[in-house]
C-alpha cells in the first residue's frame, strides 16, 4: 500500500544503492518526485533518469552512482524561514556542509543553500548525503 510515493521512491533509490545496483525503476512517478531527482542529479548522487510513459501513473529509470550513503523524506514537512537552517541541518545531516536538505519554495525545488542564497523560506521535503 502507497502512503507516500516520495518516501517509497527514496527507499527504492537507498535499497539499490546498497545493494550496487547501477539503476532502479521508481513507480509510480509524480511531478514532486521528478524535481527531488532533478536536485540530487545536480547535485551529483544520481546519473541521468527519464520518465517512462506507461498509459497509467508512468515510472522513472534511474541511473546510480554510488554516491548516497543516506536519504530519507522529512515528515511532517515542517515550514522554515531562511534563519532556520542551521537547526534542520544539525538534525537531518551528520555534519555541516556535508550534504542536503531539500525542500520546496516558492521558485521550485532546491536545496537548503540555494534557499539560503535567494534568502527565501520553504517546506521540507527530504534529505541526501
Amino acid at each position: 500500500m502507497l502512503l507516500d510515493t516520495l518516501s517509497d521512491a527514496l527507499s527504492v533509490i537507498k535499497n539499490a544503492e546498497d545493494i550496487g545496483k547501477p539503476e532502479c525503476m521508481i513507480s509510480p512517478a509524480s511531478k514532486i518526485i521528478g524535481s527531488v531527482l532533478e536536485v540530487m542529479k545536480g547535485k551529483g548522487y544520481i546519473g541521468e533518469f527519464e520518465l517512462i510513459d506507461d498509459g497509467k501513473s508512468g515510472s522513472f529509470k534511474v541511473q546510480l552512482k554510488g554516491k548516497i550513503n543516506k536519504c530519507g523524506v522529512i515528515r511532517p514537512r515542517h515550514a522554515v524561514k531562511n534563519g532556520e537552517f542551521e537547526k534542520w541541518e544539525k538534525r537531518f545531516l551528520p555534519a555541516r556542509g556535508f550534504g542536503s536538505i531539500i525542500l520546496t519554495t516558492s521558485n521550485g525545488v532546491m536545496t537548503h543553500y540555494e534557499a539560503r542564497e535567494n534568502c527565501i523560506g520553504g517546506l521540507l521535503l527530504a534529505y541526501v548525503y
